[in-house]
């Protein structure tokens, strides 16, 4: 009788054992092929005021929904690509404003544009780009998709000044397989007691990485849609130079250094420049 019992359980957890072994490809296969997972990964800190949150949002919103964005879409492999846009601030203020979803044409580029556009304003304490990065970074595990390529495309208007240093994470990141893109933000003069002068440096050098990573400059409120639906068009296609600058800007092109370079600019000097003003 024991003998009998305890053949059923060997037998039950075989059983089981083949079953899961079995399953694992199931939902391997049941994955959406995608050409592209994107986030993209925005600064709400109080730096940003309503007018350029409501800038950024607004570029954003028009973006999604070009025709050039679109058309770069549909000359990928699959012709679609999985896109989340999400929010942060401080190291644990982060949130999903809409979660993934597959664009792959107008009807769905206007819908994902419809739900952001929907989502309430919101702005909190501090920048800790290190930790939206980390949370973007854990939103690809075990997403419905499958991409060769994944990408975070942050943009902001000052250095990390909270959480863990920035050098740190981006290092997992990368290490993940995830490029990182960047869109510094210096419309104003850095009058505040946490901004530099040279974000777009900062972003270069101590943000953006992966290959083709590259940075966008947006330097008046003229540029923000024409920037971004640049960007987006540069990442979906998987080719672009270290350095865009946004429409209209005098800038050079293509910058020799970044962060497998020479460092030009101090990647803590958000957390030095905190540390000057508000002394623990």
């Amino acid at each position: 009788m024991r003998r009998n019992a305890l053949m059923a359980v060997l037998a039950g957890g075989f059983l089981a054992a083949v079953l899961s072994a079995a399953a694992a490809p199931a939902v391997r296969a049941a994955e959406m092929a995608v050409d592209l997972e994107l986030i993209l990964a925005v600064d709400v800190s109080r730096s940003m005021d309503y007018d350029e949150q409501k800038l950024q949002r607004d570029g954003y919103i028009a973006a999604i929904t070009d025709p050039d964005v679109i058309a770069a879409i549909g000359r990928g492999a699959n012709g679609r690509i999985a896109l989340s846009y999400v929010e942060w601030a401080g190291p644990n203020k982060q949130s999903v404003v809409v979660d993934w979803r597959v664009v792959d044409g107008v009807a769905s580029a206007r819908a994902f544009a419809a739900v952001l556009a929907e989502a309430p304003m919101q702005t909190f304490r501090g920048t800790s780009i290190s930790g939206g990065l980390a949370f973007a970074q854990s939103r690809f595990e075990g997403n419905g998709y499958a991409a060769p390529r994944h990408a975070i495309d942050v943009s902001g208007d000052g250095p990390n000044n909270m959480g863990m240093p920035i050098e740190a994470v981006r290092e997992k990141v990368l290490n993940a397989g995830t490029t990182i893109n960047g869109l510094p933000i210096m419309i104003k003069q850095p009058d505040l007691f946490a901004a530099i002068g040279n974000l777009d440096l900062y972003y270069e050098d101590c943000v953006i990485g992966g290959p083709g990573a590259f940075v966008v400059v947006v330097r008046s409120a003229g540029q923000f849609d024409e920037a971004i639906r640049g960007k987006l068009v540069l990442e979906i296609a998987g080719t672009a130079p270290r350095l865009i600058p946004a429409a209209g800007s005098t800038e050079a092109g293509p910058t020799e250094s970044g962060p497998t370079g020479a460092k030009r600019i101090d990647c803590l000097i958000g957390e030095k420049l905190r540390r000057q003003w508000m002394p623990e």
